[in-house]
């Protein structure tokens, strides 16, 4: 009658279903917030965009290449929609 998919799908959800629902918490996350605001509070002279490390470089770096390779596309056409090309 119903596909395969669907019989392991409402089997799934009639298990899901009978669980028991708690406000225990099943594993305590680590709060990184303190760290997190030391590391960007430091007054070490580097911008704050980049005080994330490696990964905020890169992402940077990666972002202002676009953006200029993005500009650069735009005004080429620009420039190719203000001076067609003569028809022969």
């Amino acid at each position: 009658m119903y596909p395969m998919y669907f019989k392991t799908l409402l089997k799934t959800l009639q298990q899901v279903s009978r669980r028991q629902i708690s406000s225990t918490v099943r594993r305590q996350l680590v709060n990184k917030v303190p760290d997190k605001q030391k590391l960007f509070q430091e007054t070490n002279g580097m911008p704050v965009h980049l005080k994330g490390g490696v990964f905020d470089a890169v992402l940077y770096r990666s972002t202002m290449g676009l953006t200029v390779l993005g500009t650069v596309y735009v005004i080429y056409e620009l420039l190719r929609a203000a001076l067609p090309q003569k028809k022969n």
